[in-house]
């Protein structure tokens, strides 16, 4: 038993990496990362009010618009609200899991599918 102690406290010894510097000498945290909200919402604000149409094209945080995402759209459930892998084929309303489409889904009479594909924006209008 005290060879094994003497074996590892060897092995401790060699692998004693308490001298070695591994970080980089001239790494310094950064001061600031990100604005603070109320910093940004008060440099908004004197740009509001200081009433200069000068920068009336001046980029800022509050005017800055993206184009359309690339990434597909995310479905979910209209029934329980959480993310939809599947939809039903008779009348089109996504569902979560097999319990939902066997219990809520398919049992469902005509005119109330009509009323959660309203509540998505996907409803059938007859004109």
């Amino acid at each position: 038993m005290d060879s094994k102690i003497e074996f590892l406290r060897e092995v401790a010894a060699q692998n004693n990496t308490h001298g070695l510097n591994l970080k980089c000498s001239t790494w310094k945290k950064p001061h600031r990362r990100h604005k603070a909200t109320r910093q940004l919402i008060t440099d908004e604000w004197k740009r509001v009010t200081n009433g200069s149409d000068t920068n009336k094209n001046l980029l800022t945080y509050f005017n800055v618009e993206a184009p359309p995402s690339v990434y597909p759209s995310k479905k979910y459930c209209d029934i329980t609200g959480l993310k939809a892998g599947y939809k039903s084929p008779g009348n089109g309303l996504r569902f979560c899991n097999s319990e939902v489409y066997s219990l809520v889904i398919k049992p469902m009479a005509p005119g109330i599918d009509q009323e959660y594909l309203k509540l998505r924006g996907d409803n059938v209008v007859l004109k």
